[in-house]
């Protein structure tokens, strides 16, 4: 069963961190497809143009139809007048897919799975901070990066807590590098783009319900 160093406490106290959330095997088909779909949808979907039945002017036909010596035209507002109709341009729309609840599950466990394998999550005990205070989280930090790797804090770390643990969100916060998220807004790609893992147990609990319990022969 792995298990997590918790920060500012002996250097043997560790906490036990559940098999079936912690011990998976790396799905990078399942993986991909979950980080594609939170991806999607965050993305705005908001661009759009006019087609020619949105844009001003054009009410009258420019010229008659024979005897000037130019093309026919019937409106100002055709595509291929400057000011006119766009053509199967962007309009509003969603990006999102479905991905099934056991696929999303499976991802998400691979993800942790990962942190887990290289010794890159940490517990934090989020009742230390009884008021915000950077200095304290950054020294956090700066003793457990050797044991969680050379450079992992400086590249980028996630601080995942849960909405009762604002002391210890606005601590870490305001540090460079440094990502806070509750429990229930982490994704896949969240866990994947972060170097490190920090978390305290409120937020592991739930972290590790959201897993949910993989059935006999899942990985």
């Amino acid at each position: 069963m792995p298990d997590a160093p918790v920060l500012g406490a002996a250097a043997t106290k560790k906490v036990k961190l559940e098999d079936s959330a912690f011990g998976s095997s790396f799905s990078a088909p399942l993986v991909h497809q979950s980080v594609r779909a939170e991806q999607a949808a965050r993305r705005r979907g908001t661009a759009a143009t006019k087609t020619r039945g949105k844009v001003s002017g054009g009410g009258a036909k420019p010229w008659r139809q024979k005897g000037t010596g130019r093309a026919r035209a019937g409106s100002s507002r055709s595509p291929i007048w400057t000011g006119g109709g766009t053509v199967f341009g962007p309009q509003p729309r969603s990006y999102t897919f479905k991905v099934n609840r056991k696929e999303q599950r499976a991802a998400l466990r691979s993800a942790l799975s990962l942190h887990a394998g290289r010794g890159s999550i940490a517990i934090l005990d989020a009742s230390a901070f009884t008021a915000p205070k950077t200095s304290q989280a950054l020294e956090l930090l700066e003793d457990w990066a050797p044991a969680a790797g050379e450079g992992r804090r400086l590249s980028s770390t996630l601080v995942v807590v849960v909405p009762e643990e604002s002391a210890a969100a606005l601590s870490f916060r305001n540090l460079a590098r440094v990502v806070v998220l509750s429990a229930e807004d982490v994704g896949v790609a969240d866990l994947l783009g972060a170097a490190a893992l920090v978390i305290s147990e409120p937020a592991l609990q739930a972290l590790t319900a959201r897993t949910g319990q993989p059935r006999k022969g899942d990985s």
